[in-house]
């Protein structure tokens, strides 16, 4: 597996902006695939996909050349180009060694010429993100932990490594051992539960708590991250979804955060999804990178 090549559609250099270490400057590794469409968002009614509008099918690709120049699209997922087979052909790919070095290449800055994951000048270690599309397939899985151990050998580790998932990939047993073995560094799950009223996704289909109690099970740092709109439906299935994550253990602290994939769009309802948020006892994360850099792609 160490020269099997792997798609992925990015590799950037930015902050988290979204839940517990929102702000904190990350390497990130966007995979390519993805179990799950979420054609649901942005859609009037996400829970009926014979009425979604889904620009990214139709979008022209003619005189596209790069991930880069794609558009971020208000309906369907945001990240469709991640998944959808009609990019593949925009995707790199790499080694894990080849990967591991063009991601301390793009940490390289006159202050920090090696990419250290810990800086030079400042001594504050950053921290890595295998995101997606989903980075828990059975190939996100062994080309992580491949990246990983290159890291290991060449003495340039992360504070910690975070897992943005929607929760429904099983763990393989290399990738459960790597990380009992490993204590250089954090491992912290992010896990994003897609849902019927927002996502459009099946609840037998993206709702597998057994599967993320094993998370759990191998790190209890970790939170559920909810997309919330403001329909008492959303905010109904979200706590009804939440209790089968607690009645199999898994004690990861919720955060909400307001749909929508652009600055006007969080703007428009931040505050008031924050206000529900707060009464109902929840913590609320905002999309700071989406402030800073408008959820441009490669941000």
């Amino acid at each position: 597996m160490i020269n099997k090549e792997y798609l992925y559609s990015e590799i950037f250099d930015s902050i988290q902006g979204e839940g517990t270490y929102t702000g904190v400057h990350t390497l990130w590794l966007r995979f390519f695939m993805c179990n799950l469409q979420c054609n649901g968002f942005g859609q009037i009614d996400p829970t009926k996909p014979e009425t979604y509008e889904l620009p990214f099918q139709e979008y022209d690709l003619s005189k596209v050349k790069r991930v880069e120049d794609l558009p971020v699209w208000d309906k369907g997922c945001d990240s469709s180009y991640t998944w959808s087979k009609r990019f593949k052909h925009l995707m790199s790919k790499g080694t894990p060694k080849q990967i591991a070095e063009r991601i301390i290449d793009t940490a390289k800055t006159e202050t920090n010429p090696d990419g250290l994951f810990k800086h030079p000048i400042s001594k504050q270690k950053s921290d890595m993100c295998f995101t997606g599309g989903e980075p828990l397939t059975a190939n996100g899985q062994t080309a992580s932990i491949n990246i990983l151990k290159y890291f290991n050998d060449i003495i340039n580790l992360p504070r910690s490594v975070t897992y943005e998932t929607n929760g429904t990939r099983k763990l393989n047993s290399d990738f459960i051992q790597f990380w009992e073995n490993t204590h250089y560094y954090e491992l912290f799950f992010s896990v994003s539960p897609k849902l019927w009223t927002v996502a459009g996704e099946q609840r037998q289909k993206a709702i597998l708590p057994e599967v993320v109690a094993t998370y759990y099970k191998l790190s209890t740092r970790g939170h559920l991250k909810f997309v919330l709109g403001s329909k008492t439906e959303q905010w109904d299935e979200m706590e009804e979804v939440l209790q089968m994550y607690r009645d199999v253990g898994i004690d990861y602290p919720v955060y909400i955060m307001p749909v929508g994939a652009r600055e006007e769009e969080q703007v428009e309802s931040a505050g008031k999804i924050a206000e529900m948020a707060f009464k109902r006892g929840y913590n609320v994360s905002a999309r700071v990178h989406v402030y800073l850099f408008g959820n441009a792609i490669g941000t």
